[in-house]
């Protein structure tokens, strides 16, 4: 029986069976808990303003526990797994304030400020650091700000939630501090904690590579009915399973059991990261979330219509604050240009991203298809994309009058052999960058064959688009590739929205 329940706690954890047997061994005898906060809750932490907040911990069970902040006092008692929570009254926006968490013993978090809370989030390009973002010695020459504040969270992919992450503490934005933070998500604070005034903290748990299934609830996933994904992966734990019960492995055999030791492990597996990391800081209280990822699952870009929204919205119930505001980052452009009109994985995954506004309310996105660098799947440039995020976020949720929504199609009309296009979202008309006349659009008929197209912008917020080749246009395309060459902007200069009038079915359309 033993033996049993360490093959399900390795594959559950994705350690080998010797390891659980030997951390089995060495458990202690349950003893009397002290008040412990996780490390979320901790020295220089913002607290969302002008909101009810959650304050949770651990203490011995049925011990009582007092946590008082400002004027407030709120009293729990530890359930019998040692869980207790609170809520705290709504703060305004200021500080500083000593949260006071008292059972047998007492935790002081100091320095605790009152503002707005963002959480960013994704793989590698929002986990990418200003250290190797242009410019960053610049950056830090002005980065010494006590209004803004960030906690990075590490990378811990397991099938049972961690409770806190002791090592990882609130940091104020400083010339030695910002180096190894978020890039977009430091740019996008910045934005916010100097234009609204009040305190800003950034809650950065990215990790590089991240497949979205291992941000999301693996009891979501399977009622999701994401079959095909969950029996490829079940299909691998049972023989991680199997293979960690073999008491002489041969070569081979400890090969694959490494490999899959990995996958068990990592950053791809579903519910992994759900647990490992996001799950010590769900339901802290804030005001949204931005999010910078797709690249590992532009090989499933359909799957990914349903995927990326059934994550928002498992995030958003779990998180319990309603349909918080959540933007992301559509995948900039990448790889080599393509001399003639190309189906493409990427251009896929963008429009699955682009439809999640469709889908969800309380949602947006930041177009970067002219950011990318086509050798590096890392553009350097974050602060425009920080910035474009924070449009958003100032424009929906702050009640600022700007530009925040890139132009996108609306509708196609033919005649004379011409497709005519439409916009939603056009500020100050659509503009042609460097050239006269618009660039990056394809045509084609009925034959589903593209062609390069001529385009002109028509009475500032319509474009003409024509080939010679065909004559009956049935369907255009913009900005459709890894890599397109496109100039078309709005008078804010925010590119239009790469997209596509057709829905004839894509490369990715099979992938599971």
């Amino acid at each position: 029986m033993l033996r049993s329940y360490l093959a399900r706690l390795a594959a559950r954890t994705g350690v080998c069976l010797l390891a659980a047997a030997a951390a089995a061994a060495l458990l202690p005898a349950p003893a009397l808990a002290d008040v412990k906060l996780p490390n979320i809750f901790s020295d220089h932490m913002v607290l969302q303003r002008n909101q009810a907040n959650k304050v949770w911990g651990q203490a011995e069970p049925g011990e009582s526990v007092r946590v008082t902040i400002a004027d407030q006092s709120h009293e729990a008692t530890a359930d019998e797994e040692g869980l207790w929570s609170v809520e705290l009254d709504s703060l305004d926006a200021g500080g500083p304030h000593t949260l006071l968490a008292k059972g047998k013993n007492e935790v002081a978090v100091n320095d605790v400020l009152v503002g707005e809370v963002w959480v960013c989030s994704g793989q590698s390009n929002m986990q990418w650091s200003i250290n190797n973002s242009y410019d960053a010695d610049l950056e830090k020459l002005v980065a010494n700000n006590p209004k803004l504040r960030m906690i990075n969270f590490p990378q811990v992919g397991v099938q049972e939630p961690i409770f806190s992450h002791d090592d990882r503490r609130w940091m104020l934005s400083s010339q030695d501090n910002i180096g190894n933070f978020s890039a977009v998500g430091y740019y996008f604070g910045k934005q916010l904690q100097e234009t609204l005034g009040v305190p800003v903290g950034m809650i950065n748990n990215a990790w590089g590579g991240s497949a979205c299934e291992a941000w999301i609830n693996r009891d979501e996933i399977k009622q999701a009915g994401f079959d095909k994904l969950m029996e490829r992966w079940e299909q691998m734990e049972s023989e991680y399973d199997e293979l960690a019960t073999v008491d002489e492995p041969t070569d081979e055999q400890r090969r694959r059991l490494r490999d899959l030791r990995r996958n068990m492990r990592g950053n791809a597996r579903p519910a992994n990261i759900y647990n490992g990391v996001l799950k010590s800081h769900l339901g802290y209280g804030i005001r949204g979330a931005i999010w910078y990822q797709g690249e590992t699952n532009a090989g499933r870009s359909y799957q990914y219509r349903e995927l990326f929204p059934l994550m928002i919205s498992n995030w958003r119930e779990e998180w319990g604050q309603g349909d918080f505001p959540f933007y992301w980052v559509q995948l900039a452009d990448f790889m080599g240009e393509s001399d003639q009109p190309e189906e493409s994985g990427w251009a896929e995954l963008r429009e699955a991203q682009t439809m999640t506004q469709d889908k969800l309310p309380n949602t947006g996105e930041a177009v970067i298809i002219d950011i990318g660098e086509g050798r590096d799947i890392h553009p350097r440039n974050k602060r425009d994309v920080g910035n474009r995020l924070a449009r958003l976020a100032l424009a929906n949720d702050y009640g600022y009058e700007i530009a925040h929504r890139s132009p996108r199609f609306s509708s196609m009309e033919v005649a004379d052999g011409k497709a005519v296009l439409s916009f939603d979202h056009v500020d100050g008309g659509l503009r042609p960058f460097d050239t006269n006349d618009p660039v990056g659009f394809a045509i084609a008929g009925t034959d589903k064959k593209f062609v390069w197209a001529q385009a002109k912008v028509v009475d500032g917020d319509r474009i003409e688009v024509w080939s010679d080749e065909v004559s009956e246009p049935a369907a255009v395309r913009y900005g459709w590739g890894n890599n397109p060459v496109v100039n078309v902007y709005d008078g804010a200069h925010l590119p239009l929205t790469p997209f596509r009038t057709d829905d004839w079915p894509g490369v990715t359309i099979n992938n599971h």
